[in-house]
């Protein structure tokens, strides 16, 4: 299992690396000037081009990406021309609202999916199983935006129930309640279907059968052997969108203005801040590893023939 675990572990640090040429190649290749926010209208070609020197932009593509890899190394993450501060203080500002969203959201997404996604199939065919994934498909193709809007027009316009934007944290927890919808809701649709779906396939498995002709009662034919097979590929997808969230949701930072990471990160290519844009790239990417990393040895806990692959 060390092995394995190791192994995964060296993958992910090839996905960081390779992350980190993309981002650094991608913004280079990005149109506009990175000094442009930095200086006045006003600043003459001398000042761009001592600027260029001073950030290190003048220098051979090559030369760039090995001082930036090298400075990753070491645990530098730059200098961020746009708050004109360390990257690793800039993020570290906006993390904690990502993460804050994220997990709550994924918490409410696990207790509602898996019961949901449970009782479909087990009641595979009947009205119940019709009525839990009708709800389902529609809330799986509902559109963010438009659910975010729709939210703000329930609770805030008509209702007037709930604060239309802003992030106070835990202490104000009525600001995370539309965040949290509009962030787990197509999370919760996937992980029910693929709950539910998992489960009709073990259900039909040959064990089951065996279970059965020993004279184990449905109760316990469901949760000694069918729930527990069953939670393998949800995990591993329940860990991926966990993930994605945790990346951080653009779309639902802007709407709700909320300072993470995402809302960030569009400002920093905006402004074509080649630092921040490229570790934040990276601390997401790490982040994303990290939590299939730890997905994947939850999945060996489970199942224990996946120790040896």
């Amino acid at each position: 299992m060390l092995k394995s675990i190791l192994k995964r572990i060296l993958y992910m640090l090839i996905v960081v690396w390779v992350v980190s040429v993309m981002s650094f190649v991608l913004m280079r290749c990005a149109p506009g000037d990175p000094t442009a926010t930095m200086l006045p209208d006003t600043a003459t070609e001398e000042q761009r081009q001592a600027l260029y020197e001073q950030l290190g932009l003048d220098q051979p593509y090559v030369v760039q990406y090995f001082r930036y890899l090298g400075g990753l190394l070491t645990g530098d993450l730059g200098h961020s021309t746009l708050y004109n501060s360390p990257v690793a203080d800039v993020i570290a500002q906006r993390l904690p609202a990502t993460i804050c969203v994220s997990l709550i959201s994924a918490v409410f997404v696990l207790l509602i999916s898996v019961p949901i996604g449970v009782l479909s199939g087990v009641t595979r065919g009947s009205m119940v199983d019709f009525s839990l994934m009708f709800f389902v498909v529609i809330l799986q193709s509902m559109s963010v935006v438009w659910v975010c809007v729709l939210l703000l027009l329930i609770f805030v316009i008509k209702l007037d129930i709930l604060p239309s934007m802003g992030y106070y944290g835990l202490s104000k927890p009525s600001y995370l309640i539309m965040p949290i919808i509009a962030m787990g809701y197509r999370m919760c649709a996937q992980v029910a279907r693929m709950g539910r779906s998992s489960m009709i396939d073990v259900l039909n498995e040959d064990y089951i059968t065996c279970a059965y002709a020993r004279g184990l009662s449905k109760r316990e034919v469901y949760s000694k052997y069918a729930l527990r097979n069953s939670m393998i590929p949800v995990i591993t997808i329940y860990g991926l969108q966990v993930a994605a969230m945790l990346s951080g949701a653009v779309v639902v930072e802007q709407i709700f203005s909320i300072p993470g990471i995402g809302t960030m990160l569009v400002t920093a290519v905006n402004n074509r801040d080649y630092p921040l844009v490229q570790s934040t790239l990276v601390v997401t990417a790490a982040m994303f590893s990290l939590v299939n990393l730890i997905v994947d040895i939850a999945i060996t806990f489970i199942d224990p023939r996946i120790r040896e692959v």
